[in-house]
């Protein structure tokens, strides 16, 4: 088998991987389930990419990611399902239906452009998954019962806390600016402060997780990505961390060996260099 750019031929490879006796027993043994955490784990990779500017790894990462969906459709296939055909007019039906200003005729158009038709649009689309989640057998205390519903749970907790804060804003459930919500950190700090005296590990946690939804809130108002923002930080860290273990080798030493003020003054250096 040739390599192609023809999206068929991944298809075909997969459905070869998956192949029982003939295709390659890794493979075949996974489920939804097992390769969920790849799924997010490329996706992340992309990012990655993006962020380090190198379209190379982009170009490979984007790949890596398609085998991914490639991957769950050949499995609902063999559940007989859907397939992967079944996902592209998912996906080309929605992006048509929520641009009627661009493939929709005169009036649709006209329409379209509207203020709110993109909201409107999407209620429409939520109130028909509900219908078809009934019809389909689904628990109706488990699904569109809620405003914020809608938001998916797997999604990484910083990027979650910032949807659910921009759901609620659009029903002004909201900060009118930034100023008031320093205040806020300011008092769940204290309230953090407080469990740690009490020695309540719950608490503890339940305070801290108060912090950081907050300060993805502060973020928000300051059209801050908490997400984006803490990724930066993680790889200046990596830098700095990075200079101080080439500074210590070319002293002949190492991370191990050296004791905190060492390492201090290194990293003031390298906070200096960057």
């Amino acid at each position: 088998m040739q390599p192609s750019k023809d999206i068929g031929r991944l298809v075909e490879i997969m459905a070869a991987l998956r192949t029982p006796v003939t295709g390659c027993p890794w493979d075949v043994e996974q489920t939804f389930s097992t390769i969920a955490p790849y799924t997010l784990e490329e996706a992340y990779e992309v990012a990655d990419a993006i962020e380090r500017g190198d379209m190379a790894d982009l170009r490979e990462e984007l790949g890596d990611l398609l085998l991914q969906v490639v991957f769950h459709a050949r499995m609902a296939e063999e559940q007989r399902e859907f397939d992967f055909g079944d996902v592209v007019k998912t996906i080309t039906t929605k992006m048509i239906r929520r641009h009627p200003h661009v493939f929709g005729d005169a009036e649709a158009r006209a329409a379209g452009s509207a203020k709110g038709m993109w909201d409107r649009i999407k209620a429409e689309e939520k109130a028909e998954k509900h219908a078809a989640r009934l019809a389909r057998g689904r628990d109706p205390e488990d699904h569109g019962r809620g405003y914020l519903d809608g938001v998916p749970v797997g999604l990484p907790a910083l990027t979650r806390a910032l949807k659910l804060q921009q759901q609620a804003a659009r029903v002004g459930f909201d900060w009118k600016d930034a100023k008031p919500i320093l205040d806020k950190i300011e008092e769940e700090i204290t309230e953090l402060r407080e469990a740690m005296e009490k020695g309540d590990t719950a608490a503890v946690t339940d305070e801290f997780g108060d912090v950081l939804f907050a300060l993805v809130n502060f973020g928000r108002h300051l059209d801050i990505d908490a997400e984006t923002a803490l990724r930066g930080t993680n790889g200046k860290f990596r830098s700095r961390l990075h200079h101080v273990e080439r500074a210590l080798e070319a002293r002949g030493s190492s991370l191990e060996a050296a004791d905190l003020d060492e390492m201090e003054a290194l990293w003031q250096q390298a906070k200096k260099a960057k």
